[in-house]
């Protein structure tokens, strides 16, 4: 919700947000395998242990408890979470704080596979690279926009 004024959304709109604290909402008792089956309770063992796998979690790692997971971990059960059955919009507020190398480029995998609008807030300038194709300049002025992604806005602003 909006802290002042109205935020209009369209009825088909099914929208996905992942904060910087969304992994403190896990489970810290459940694990990866407990946390996908409670989100997705109709969806069999298969399909949750193959989505498990693509986020980087196979053989023992799927009984691992939430509390003992890595920052980078956690990150990824949470993005897993929001993907299995993506929103059309997604928001994203520093996807990449606190994550290793090898997740950040596996966070930018998956969501150069995502199909639906993104937006997203970010310091992560690799980050923003490979996924940004346009940019949205707050100022004081107002907003500026900026197409041809993070590289093109940075070449036009200096």
């Amino acid at each position: 919700e909006p802290d002042q004024g109205t935020v209009a959304r369209g009825p088909s709109v099914k929208m996905g947000y992942f904060a910087q604290h969304a992994m403190e909402l896990l489970e810290g008792e459940r694990t990866v395998f407990q946390t996908l089956e409670d989100n997705f309770p109709q969806a069999g063992q298969a399909p949750l242990r193959a989505l498990a796998g693509c986020f980087g979690f196979s053989g023992d790692e799927i009984e691992k408890k939430c509390r003992v997971l890595s920052g980078g971990e956690k990150a990824r059960l949470v993005m897993a979470l929001m993907l299995f059955d993506p929103p059309n919009l997604l928001v994203l507020d520093e996807p990449t704080n606190h994550l290793d190398m090898a997740t950040k480029e596996m966070l930018i995998n998956a969501l150069s596979q995502y199909e639906g609008t993104m937006l997203f807030v970010s310091h992560d300038r690799h980050f923003l690279a490979a996924l940004s194709n346009r940019v949205l300049e707050l100022t004081p002025d107002g907003i500026h926009t900026y197409g041809g992604g993070y590289t093109e806005y940075v070449a036009r602003t200096g």
